[in-house]
């Protein structure tokens, strides 16, 4: 590994405008006004502007890599024994080389293997995983390459973690949590046509206590609905819960009262309650007078949400997996749920695959990359295989259409983005390179390749890009540059000494939508850093249309930052209802270790926020150049309101 150098700081003076009606720090311009114009579109892997050559490099594995900060020195990981630099070391704690070794760490220390998410049960790791392991990592790209080449070495033989012995009813009696419903999903099979599908709606069920030979039915009410779940009571029971029974209402066998007598079918009583009344005809008819069922159409709706237009064979564009910034060719392999297992075109033996949702912004058209001016890189096949082919540009999810002829995006512009290879860190980042129709390629400040090959891709509209204080004002923590000394960080400072300005507050996506989440609510959602992975999870903030999902029994740093509206995120019940594997949270004990240190960390984190929010609101105040008057409504951090009106601050002239 090569000796590295310290980062010159560079400062400036910056100047302050004002504030935009978004309530972000909008208006900061550089002490030159002299800013970079949005590049043309070129598809070409090689034309990519390097980084200032001011910044030390370090070369691992024939990728270069910039780093700032020499002084952080060298760190040993504790899971792999690897030596590398610091700074390049996953987790606040720098304690671990990579997202791989700091779960295995956690898990083997609680005796709740993660390895049986990589491999089958009971085998050990392959002697090449081990090999990838011990390799020295010096950045976050190379890390997550090489947790995702471990994966790719071992996908002959790995095997999700059995979900034998959790069941979802089960987890939420015990625990009387809530789940999200339906209707807050509205990719999900039935999310536009729920309807009113509630507690107190009467179905047809098979008859479980009965002894006759036959397969008989009886008529259940809804107790409690969770997700697609639905807790039943049979009929006649009336506070008696002896019997009650989970199912998925969405399941073959939940029908809608008077399905039995239109297919022929026999109503018979629970044997438990038989004797409690001698017409039970007339029992039916008073009890169900007045009540709601199912549509007759039920079975049809959800049959024909399942209906997914992508097919296997079909190519497509999608993000390669090793170098964010680009996009690869890639063959839809299998369809789960609206999921696509993709496998790269030029893998031979089809283990080099990627998991998303069809409505995934991830994925694209061919022909997308050379029509924005996107990365691409080119496959080594010279034509199609036999049975591929292009799927429709229109099956793929349309971005809202934006003007770029006015004020726009522009290169080298400061904002905050969530980092696609830390998901629970919302860091300092700069538009590196605008794209046609939208797209921007962002780079994350501090620990950028230098090649670029790790910049990504969002859309001007996306929600995972934020304007300058966002984090601030919602009482978030910011990550900062890798490196960066200056803390705690301030975003005056850095502009003035990086030269750079902010990017304008309005370009930004304003809308929330009504999404229906609560801070607490249960849901099935996608390991987006193993996303071939379901898992249990929890809604644990909601900052407007912004969701920090926990993945249960796991510790807080493997949580994750995700839209409201994203894909990846289903309702109770929907691995169940797919045929997809969930993966169950980790045992009792491990959330039990880990509860009075999460207290802890969020209690201070939330008194730090508070003191250094009030210092920075009275430094902006004092910082007005131009001597205009403002007045501020504050934003709440974690709006449960779905609307949007405390998440700007007005402007008054």
């Amino acid at each position: 590994m090569e000796n590295t150098k310290e980062l010159t700081e560079r400062s400036s003076q910056v100047e302050r405008k004002h504030r935009d009606s978004f309530g972000m720090f909008d208006g900061y311009d550089s002490c030159s006004e002299d800013t970079s114009s949005s590049s043309s579109s070129d598809e070409s892997e090689e034309e990519v502007a390097p980084l200032p050559s001011s910044l030390p490099i370090i070369k691992n594995n024939g990728q270069v890599y910039t780093y700032p900060d020499g002084k952080s020195g060298m760190a040993t990981c504790e899971m792999c024994g690897m030596v590398g630099v610091r700074d390049a070391f996953y987790s606040k704690t720098k304690r671990f080389c990579s997202v791989s070794c700091s779960r295995s760490y956690s898990s083997n220390s609680k005796k709740a293997s993660i390895l049986a998410r990589l491999q089958v049960a009971g085998k050990p790791p392959t002697k090449k995983a081990k090999v990838l392991q011990k390799q020295p990592l010096v950045a976050k790209l190379a890390a997550y390459a090489q947790y995702q080449a471990t994966l790719q070495n071992q996908a002959k033989t790995k095997a999700a973690v059995p979900v034998e012995g959790f069941s979802w009813g089960n987890y939420i009696n015990s625990n009387s949590f809530t789940a999200a419903p339906v209707t807050c999903f509205k990719h999900a099979p039935m999310g536009t046509c729920w309807g009113d599908i509630a507690e107190g709606v009467r179905v047809e069920v098979p008859n479980t206590d009965c002894s006759l030979p036959t397969k008989v039915f009886w008529i259940a009410g809804i107790v409690k609905l969770a997700g697609y779940n639905a807790l039943l009571r049979y009929e006649g029971f009336e506070n008696d819960s002896s019997l009650d029974f989970w199912c998925n209402i969405c399941g073959s066998d939940i029908h809608p009262v008077g399905w039995c007598a239109t297919s022929g079918k026999p109503l018979v009583p629970p044997r438990s309650i038989q004797h409690k009344y001698t017409n039970w005809k007339a029992f039916l008819v008073k009890r169900l007078t007045g009540a709601k069922t199912l549509p007759p159409d039920f079975s049809q709706k959800v049959s024909e949400s399942m209906q997914y237009p992508f097919k296997t064979s079909m190519r497509v564009e999608v993000v390669d997996k090793t170098h964010l910034c680009r996009t690869r060719v890639a063959v839809v392999d299998s369809v789960v749920g609206g999921r696509l297992r993709l496998v790269y075109e030029e893998s031979e033996d089809k283990t080099d695959d990627f998991w998303c949702h069809m409505y995934s912004p991830l994925i694209h058209h061919i022909g997308w990359s050379r029509s924005i001016g996107h990365r691409f890189k080119r496959s080594d096949i010279t034509k199609k295989q036999d049975g591929h082919f292009d799927a429709p540009p229109h099956l793929f999810t349309k971005v809202k259409e934006v003007d770029a002829a006015g004020e726009w995006f522009k290169e080298g512009m400061k904002l905050e983005a969530i980092d696609p290879l830390n998901l629970s860190a919302i860091c300092v980042a700069t538009i590196r390179k605008v794209l046609a129709d939208g797209y921007l390629m962002i780079g994350i400040d501090g620990s950028e390749a230098a090649d670029g090959s790790d910049w990504f891709c969002y859309h001007a509209t996306s929600p995972s890009i934020f304007p300058v204080g966002f984090c601030e004002i919602n009482m978030i923590e910011l990550t900062p540059p890798r490196g960066y000394a200056k803390l705690p960080f301030k975003w005056f400072d850095y502009l003035r000494e990086t030269d750079s300005i902010a990017a304008p507050v309005k370009l930004f996506n304003k809308e929330v939508p009504n999404h229906g989440f609560h801070v607490g609510m249960k849901l099935e959602a996608v390991d987006l850093m193993e996303p071939r992975l379901v898992c249990v999870a929890t809604v644990t903030r909601i900052i407007h249309r912004l969701l920090r999902i926990h993945f249960d029994g796991w510790e807080d740093e493997y949580d994750q930052w995700v839209d409201c509206e994203s894909p990846d995120l289903y309702p109770v019940g929907w691995c169940q209802l797919t045929g997809y594997q969930l993966q169950p949270p980790a045992p009792q004990s491990s959330r039990d270790s880990q509860s009075s240190s999460s207290k802890q960390k969020k209690k201070a984190k939330s008194q730090q926020y508070k003191g250094h929010k009030k210092m920075t609101s009275l430094q902006l105040k004092e910082e007005l150049l131009d001597g205009e008057e403002y007045s501020f409504l504050q934003g709440t951090s974690d709006q449960e309101s779905n609307g949007s009106a405390s998440y700007y601050i007005k402007q008054e002239p």
